[in-house]
């Protein structure tokens, strides 16, 4: 699954927005991660304020270290359970990459555009943006969980100018899977540090090397949690994209609700008996047989 990001505030050419995958597409991926996904046996909190027939809608998380683990539970989920298949606005830098581009279009991962993003919108889709984009997805030591997200307001101007309904959402347990042993600072201090800057990566795409199951990156399996705040409605500021004060209470209004829905799956994870994987690998084992 592609590391999505805030809508760009850059006017560079958009990409064509791929189609949809088929129903069929989506059931043979959901096939596939079925044995991870009774290994890892994600919890959803408060999925009934996922607004049924109110279009177009912009969900926006909490971006985990790497991007990956977690975004295809949250895909089967909405798909599953409400009827919904995620457009997720993707980093430029993921289209440039032969083959992967390929597919992350497959999957229905567009260049995170704002011409994208209106298109998308004016379509009435339902949105994936997580505004950290990658700096939040390649975390330093000391940043788990954390939303960098700077000043940004791109995703909530976007909203207003569309009447767009915002759909917060936290996730927790990802970055867990894994242990930070070098970030991105460390390597660019490091002896590799002229050779990753003579690649011309860009610093916030600078992936930190982690471990995760004894000494290999394999991540460890946490379970995964998630959680939907109350939708943000826009349409009685819709028009007022340019008025930043309008702008910087929704933003900060919808930052407060994952902060919010992080702390909450906190105190659920603390309290949950199959936390850790052996029950879950029981519970496992035991479908299986039937």
């Amino acid at each position: 699954m592609s590391d999505t990001a805030e809508t760009s505030e850059s006017s560079r050419e958009s990409r064509p927005i791929p189609p949809h995958p088929s129903a069929a597409d989506m059931e043979r991926s959901i096939a596939r991660l079925r044995p991870l996904t009774a290994l890892i046996s994600p919890t959803f909190s408060h999925t009934e304020r996922v607004p049924t027939d109110d279009r177009p809608l912009l969900f926006v998380g909490n971006h985990t270290i790497y991007g990956m683990l977690d975004v295809p539970f949250l895909y089967e989920h909405l798909y599953r359970n409400n009827g919904i298949f995620l457009r997720a606005l993707g980093d430029h830098a993921h289209f440039s990459v032969p083959l992967w581009r390929d597919w992350v279009a497959r999957w229905g991962v567009v260049d995170g555009t704002r011409d994208n993003c209106a298109k998308l919108m004016e379509m009435g889709e339902c949105i994936l943006v997580f505004p950290g984009g990658a700096r939040e997805a390649t975390k330093r030591r000391g940043e788990k969980y954390q939303l960098i997200w700077a000043n940004r307001l791109g995703f909530v101007r976007m909203a207003v100018r569309h009447g767009c309904t915002i759909v917060p959402f936290a996730a927790l347990g990802a970055e867990d899977a894994f242990d930070i042993v070098m970030d991105a600072d460390d390597l660019l201090r490091s002896r590799f540090g002229r050779l990753i800057q003579g690649l011309g990566l860009r610093r916030d795409m600078i992936p930190p090397i982690v471990q995760g199951i004894g000494a290999t990156p394999i991540p460890r399996p946490e379970r995964l949690y998630f959680w939907f705040g109350e939708p943000v409605e826009t349409r009685d500021v819709v028009g007022r994209q340019d008025d930043a004060e309008v702008c910087t209470q929704l933003r900060d209004a919808v930052r407060t609700s994952i902060e919010q829905g992080i702390a909450e799956l906190r105190l659920t994870r603390a309290a949950d008996p199959k936390r850790h994987w052996i029950p879950r690998l029981g519970d496992m084992l035991r479908g299986l047989r039937k």
